[in-house]
């Protein structure tokens, strides 16, 4: 009798706490999250991925050419496997973007004043609604681009393990290169955009994704015509919820030239994912966030290295004095 008099006080106690206690979201818990909707859209992240969509390292950021500091630090990137087109593992539809993921094992990120290497996990794109509409996360002085590709990278000292890279809180977690893109009517430059847009109408749907991409195409051939000595550097985040602020930004300078129509077969093929209707993927880019006093660095240039006002001017006295002795 005491016994079961004990048990039924035991499940009272334990139906009490279900009741009067929250339900605790883990901090890695997803979110519902959107770019199309107003109740989910980028500007109501920060209170439903509060814990880090509100931080002060947030990104995408507008770049201030006026601002940016030199760092001669900024070398050379060593970008291995980027010419393998064995690498590229399948092209997914996430539901928010189209992602191709990568074999790790084979392409590598160093150099650029990176902190060691990172292991190339995957890339994927935001976009607007068009080549000719605004569409890109970065901007430089205000400018958007139509799109913007983003080739994510984990430290390799996390066995490519994204989620105990986050876990750990470290601000070098991740590298991602940061490429813009824009419309050109040359088609024979673009050969392997139309290949891997070629690719959209079997991934339309949220959850689709196909293998079929493989030996297809390679890294370089889609950011050909960049310089890759030319970049802005930046400490910042995820663009996404967790928005976790982990991320070792690299955004280049020169745009990556392609096709409009390769552009447009984006926002014309792919489909969100919602389970009320079928809406088109458009404007999938997150707005520009606060500097918050971050510094934005690139290379040393020429200009900057030219002589001081100072040098000038003794240059200026010893050039006069030499006129009065002739």
């Amino acid at each position: 009798m005491m016994y079961c008099l004990m048990q039924m006080i035991v499940l009272l106690v334990t139906c009490l706490v279900a009741l009067l206690c929250p339900t605790v979201r883990s901090a890695d818990a997803p979110v519902a999250w959107c770019y199309h909707k107003p109740e989910c859209n980028f500007t109501t992240w920060p209170k439903i991925a509060s814990q880090y969509c509100n931080g002060s390292q947030q990104s995408p950021i507008n770049i201030v050419t006026a601002s940016v500091q030199g760092n001669p630090n900024l070398t050379s990137f060593n970008l291995t496997g980027f010419d393998d087109n064995s690498t590229f593992l399948s092209i997914v539809n996430s539901g928010d973007s189209v992602v191709v993921n990568l074999d790790e094992e084979k392409i590598k990120v160093q150099g650029g004043d990176l902190p060691g290497v990172y292991n190339t996990k995957q890339f994927h794109l935001h976009w607007g609604n068009g080549s000719s509409s605004s569409g890109s996360e970065h901007t430089v002085d205000g400018r958007q681009y139509p799109m913007e590709l983003h080739i994510v990278s984990v430290h390799s000292k996390y066995n490519g393990n994204v989620s105990a890279a986050l876990a750990a809180k470290d601000s070098t977690a991740l590298a991602v290169l940061g490429f813009f893109i824009e419309g050109t009517n040359e088609m024979n430059k673009t050969i392997s955009w139309d290949i891997l847009t070629s690719y959209l109408t079997k991934i339309r749907n949220s959850g689709d994704q196909t293998s079929d991409i493989m030996n297809q195409i390679t890294l370089n051939s889609l950011i050909e015509g960049v310089d890759r000595t030319k970049y802005y550097r930046y400490q910042g985040s995820l663009t996404t919820p967790s928005c976790s602020e982990a991320v070792i930004w690299t955004v280049f300078k020169d745009p990556v030239k392609v096709s409009h129509d390769f552009i447009n077969r984006f926002s014309t093929t792919v489909l969100f994912k919602d389970a009320n209707a079928s809406v088109l993927n458009t404007n999938n880019f997150r707005g520009v966030q606060p500097l918050n006093g971050r510094v934005v660095t690139s290379q040393v240039t020429v200009a900057s290295a030219a002589p001081s006002s100072s040098t000038l001017s003794v240059i200026t006295v010893l050039f006069l004095s030499s006129l009065y002795w002739l």
